[in-house]
């Protein structure tokens, strides 16, 4: 048995907003007004068309021969050019899907007595809570999240997903193992798109790191003075995200604009991660996106996290830096690269930033 690796840091413990949203507030209280969130341009729902959408790629036209190179190239395209993508055709049956979409809402509409033993505690950041929350009087997010680490198995934590409630915990491994699979098919596709050899990025992936966050969106009185999930890009390789209701939220940046993800029923919505951008030396990019609520209904999803094996060293792909194109990180360790996230706040992509090479252009 390997060491027991916890990638994640700690948070201050937060209040449950999805208490605090039972009380029938009309005002929302002063720590989560978060008005700036608000003053960028957003582009509403109706007027997304051709040119807002996010592209839809086809996992069956991918596999197939007649349609494959095709669809690769728009895959490349999606990853390069928009750094998500909504995935039809993916082979998770939408009957699992639906029992695992009731059995997570059951999960978070638990007694609060029940969600107790599933909270976070100073030492951890995993369980029900908030992440990211460094201090006091810091602005938060109006949502509860659910985060734990899930692959591989000996770095759960004893107390959550082991004692879950069942058939939760079944519906959750198999998950857990149908998005490892889902991941690594992804994975070999960014290989064969950005050219990078597909053995070996199979070998910094194989045993990664998968966690999830599970993500409750509670109405809110005001919810243009408040923000869901704070305006940031995902520390991973790739992040695999199911809407859990049909509830439209999530937002991406795009030519400086908010851009509205409106969901396509069972896909998933797929997206670059930093260390994506980190190894494809910037051919693909993370996209800043962030979630925001309205006064009318909760939202619910869960996120899936794929990242390499601990012991992995992370940087810029050898074989896709030339003259032309230096590196643009620096190299590091999968456990230093998430022990350094896990100690900040999340602010865009400020992390990201953080790990770049200094060129001098005389």
């Amino acid at each position: 048995m390997e060491e027991f690796f916890n990638p994640s840091g700690t948070s201050l413990l937060v209040p449950s907003v999805q208490e605090l949203a039972k009380h029938n507030l009309s005002k929302v209280p002063q720590r989560y007004i978060q008005p700036q969130q608000h003053e960028e341009i957003v582009v509403i729902s109706k007027e997304v068309n051709g040119d807002l959408e996010i592209p839809v790629i086809d996992m069956h036209k991918l596999l197939s021969q007649e349609f494959g190179t095709s669809e690769l190239d728009k895959f490349h395209l999606a990853c390069k050019e928009w750094g998500f993508f909504q995935l039809i055709n993916h082979g998770v049956s939408s009957s699992f899907l639906d029992k695992l979409k009731l059995e997570i809402e059951d999960f978070f509409n638990l007694p609060m007595s029940e969600k107790k033993k599933f909270w976070q505690t100073p030492q951890h950041m995993e369980g029900f809570g908030q992440a990211f929350v460094m201090s006091e009087e810091q602005n938060l997010d109006w949502s509860d999240m659910f985060f734990m680490t899930t692959l591989p198995q000996h770095s759960r934590m004893p107390h959550l997903f082991p004692q879950f409630p069942l058939p939760f915990r079944d519906t959750l491994e198999l998950y857990s193992q149908k998005m490892k699979n889902l991941a690594m098919d992804i994975i070999a596709h960014i290989a064969k798109a950005s050219k990078i050899e597909e053995t070996e990025i199979r070998e910094l992936c194989e045993d990664g790191l998968q966690s999830m966050r599970m993500n409750y969106y509670p109405p809110s009185p005001q919810p243009e003075k408040v923000i869901g999930l704070t305006n940031h890009s995902d520390a991973s390789v790739i992040t695999i995200l199911l809407q859990i209701n049909e509830v439209e939220g999530l937002q991406i940046k795009k030519d400086g604009m908010w851009v509205p993800v409106i969901p396509l029923p069972n896909a998933f919505v797929v997206n670059v991660g930093d260390i994506l951008e980190i190894i494809t030396n910037v051919i693909y990019r993370s996209i800043e996106h962030r979630g925001t609520v309205n006064s009318e209904k909760e939202r619910v999803s869960i996120t899936t996290f794929y990242s390499p094996r601990h012991d992995a060293v992370i940087g810029p792909w050898p074989s896709l830096i030339t003259k032309q194109t230096p590196p643009q990180f620096k190299r590091i360790q999968t456990m230093e690269y998430f022990k350094n996230f896990f100690a900040r706040k999340l602010e865009g992509k400020a992390y990201r930033d953080a790990l770049r090479i200094e060129h001098n252009h005389d």
